[in-house]
């Protein structure tokens, strides 16, 4: 009996200024897998067939044991003692996600992969549990948590036991194991500890949006953290801890105070490090404000960067297009998407 249901999975914003590898924000840009599964068709290479349209088409796999997507998905489904998809599982995958550019487009790849092995395998794993899969191959939770929660959440890593340590800190090959073009590749992957991360919702005012100013660049999260010290300063690490025990509630305020949080999402972790990746970047984050800009309410690197994360309760255009002329300044050339957050985050309908 032939099955179809659709996966929706939004992008997602990290960090906001001081909250680094804290906080997440769901925005409305979604992944979409349209998902069919037939067994009256034989005869497809490994029970999948992938096709792809939007953002990375040209270059992505699209063999079930290469692709992100799928290769999460199996590594759930054998952690079930499923070897493989269900004769024949048909998968289009919309992404009008911008790879490389700070919005959580990994992420969303790997929450959809692992409500994907769900949904196949009829596992009915509630997403809590689906999220220590997640977390098993994205290790870092702001963007992964968002992506599946949905809203603005902050989330942490528990302190596991030794015992469930050593799974979670398992090398990610031996978690999704490399192709090798067979069924018993990765056979018996470790399951994920229960509850290895945590997070809340945090409030959310109506009026706030959030714009994001798109780099025409890729940036990859290790190069960004490559930049990083491993070593801060008590201060700097005070400053952000200060201004994200306020910055959490500020947001949730109605109407929005635009002082407080312009203040509230400022950083001296991880965005003055990467300013040399970006060009252009200390400039917009130090003069775009609210005096200049009415409506806006903050500015931040979205993640890794490059994109920019405007905050704002009205004159979303005027805000991105200044943001813009700064960025053609230094030879950079940027798009823009006026975004709302995605409250629900990753969901899974059933098609009749």
């Amino acid at each position: 009996m032939a099955r179809s249901f659709v996966i929706k999975v939004p992008s997602s914003s990290a960090n906001i200024g001081p909250g680094f590898d804290v906080v997440g924000l769901a925005l409305s840009i979604w992944l979409e897998l349209d998902v069919k599964i037939d067994e009256s068709i034989e005869n497809v290479p490994q029970n999948c067939k992938i096709t792809y349209s939007g953002e990375g088409a040209e270059d992505l796999p699209k063999e079930a044991d290469s692709n992100l997507i799928t290769r999460t998905a199996l590594y759930v489904l054998k952690c079930h003692n499923i070897r493989q998809f269900p004769a024949t599982t048909f998968i289009h995958i919309t992404n009008p996600i911008p790879l490389g550019r700070g919005l959580g487009s990994s992420g969303a790849a790997v929450v959809a992969g692992v409500m994907l092995g769900n949904a196949v395998g009829q596992l009915g794993l509630s997403k809590n549990r689906m999220m220590d899969y997640c977390l098993m191959i994205e290790r870092h939770p702001d963007n992964v948590t968002a992506a599946m929660m949905g809203g603005f959440v902050g989330s942490y890593l528990r302190e596991l036991e030794p015992k469930d340590m050593e799974r979670k800190d398992i090398p990610l090959a031996e978690v999704l194991s490399e192709p090798s073009g067979g069924v018993d590749t990765g056979a018996q992957p470790p399951e994920p500890p229960y509850d290895i991360g945590r997070h809340i919702k945090f409030g959310w005012a109506k009026e706030i949006k959030a714009i994001a100013i798109i780099p025409n660049f890729e940036l990859s999260t290790a190069s960004s953290r490559s930049v990083l010290p491993t070593v801060y300063d008590k201060k700097d690490l005070v400053f952000n801890l200060q201004r994200l025990a306020v910055l959490t509630t500020a947001l949730s305020q109605s109407p929005p105070d635009a002082d407080l949080i312009y203040q509230a999402m400022q950083d001296k972790v991880h965005q003055p490090y990467r300013k040399t990746l970006i060009p252009g970047l200390t400039d917009i984050l130090s003069s775009v404000t609210p005096k200049s800009h009415p409506g806006l309410l903050g500015i931040c690197l979205s993640g890794a960067g490059p994109t920019i994360l405007a905050l704002a309760t009205h004159n979303f255009d005027i805000i991105a297009e200044e943001i813009l002329i700064r960025f053609a300044k230094e030879n950079v050339q940027c798009t823009y998407k006026v975004l709302e957050p995605a409250y629900d985050g990753a969901v899974c309908i059933e098609q009749e």
